[in-house]
């Protein structure tokens, strides 16, 4: 098949990864090509070369400031716009939506093959009036059953698991002094100054890996927790997170949001790291009892107590539990399958509503 995959441009879809969207973008394409499909990447300046991306505009970003995010929402309307323009003009029998933008939900009723929409967040008030207001709703995925959950009342979704691949993170056995890892984006959501609290509750020296993506929350929450037991490894490439996640006693997740799916908790897992965290969003679907310990949001106290007890866990069943959460090359199965049949079904009319003259 001739696939389209259309990535968000507010990062490139490269390493080291700005987070896991970018991450499982960039794993979709070298798969499905590795699957022997001929896939055209439409992403944000700087993504990998290696992917033979059709570059369309510089990373917009994550702006904070009024003035910048209107910008900002100019510069992607037109930049999808673009992209709309170019599907139109070529020939593709599918189309892979991870934009997380409304503009291709709302103009997918003028292209002339079907699109597949990637629910990778809970609704968000953009792309819910996109799709409350698609002239030819396409089919809908959700990467967790929670995900899938927060949008029913809007689009019926068919749940596929994120995967990671199973061969980059290994099992591991930590052979270095006992200590928690905490890896994501460093910003407010994720709440990484409580993991920096219960991880010296807990007395357990903790490492941090990700990048500073929101430089306030830096300064003001991080720089000052920041002790001789607290040490930043900088923003990895996976290779190198692999490694860390290896030598990790304990892998630490502590979202202040309905975190959607968890890739960290995967990662750590197939590493054979047990993990600690908030029982929010998709964790408790990927956690049981063999492989990790959850407390209550923000219970910092709560928290520091599962650090301990997770950090007993077999990491042999750590590793068993990531393999039967799913890799990489199964999920992309799914979404071959789907794509097939999108393929095959007749497609819908779309009815002229335009008013006649006069």
């Amino acid at each position: 098949m001739r696939i389209a995959v259309l990535a968000h441009l507010k990062y490139p879809i490269a390493e080291p990864f700005s987070g896991g969207l970018e991450m499982h973008t960039h794993m979709l394409v070298r798969k499905l090509r590795a699957m022997g499909h001929d896939v055209r990447l439409y992403a944000a300046e700087g993504t990998d070369p290696a992917l033979e991306p059709v570059i369309i505009c510089p990373p917009t970003g994550t702006p904070t400031e009024p003035r910048e995010i209107e910008a900002v929402a100019l510069r992607e309307h037109e930049a999808y716009t673009r992209i709309i323009g170019m599907l139109a003009a070529e020939r593709f029998d599918i189309i892979h939506n991870n934009a997380l933008h409304y503009l291709p939900l709302t103009l997918a009723h003028t292209l002339p093959v079907p699109m597949v929409t990637v629910l990778h967040t809970p609704p968000f008030p953009d792309l819910a009036n996109a799709v409350a207001e698609m002239a030819a709703p396409g089919p809908f995925i959700a990467v967790s059953e929670t995900v899938r959950q927060a949008w029913a009342a809007l689009v019926p979704a068919r749940v596929v698991p994120n995967g990671i691949d199973l061969l980059q993170f290994r099992d591991g056995a930590s052979a270095v002094p006992p200590h928690a890892l905490w890896s994501g984006r460093i910003v407010p959501e994720k709440g990484l100054h409580l993991a920096m609290d219960a991880a010296r509750l807990a007395g357990m020296p903790l490492r941090i890996a990700g990048p500073r993506s929101n430089a306030a929350y830096w300064e003001e929450m991080i720089v000052p927790r920041l002790h001789d037991g607290a040490t930043y490894l900088g923003h990895l490439t996976h290779d190198a997170l692999a490694a860390a996640m290896g030598e990790a006693t304990v892998a630490l997740c502590t979202p202040r949001w309905e975190e959607p799916y968890g890739l960290v908790v995967a990662e750590a897992l197939a590493c054979g790291t047990p993990v600690a965290g908030f029982a929010r969003g998709a964790l408790p679907q990927l956690l049981d009892a063999t492989c990790g310990r959850l407390a209550a949001a923000d219970d910092i106290v709560g928290l520091a107590g599962c650090i301990a007890a997770a950090a007993r866990l077999s990491r042999h069943d750590c590793r068993a539990r990531a393999e039967a959460l799913g890799d990489a090359t199964g999920m992309v199965r799914a979404y071959e399958a789907i794509y097939r049949a999108q393929v095959a079904a007749p497609a819908p009319r779309i009815l002229d509503i335009t008013p006649e003259a006069g």
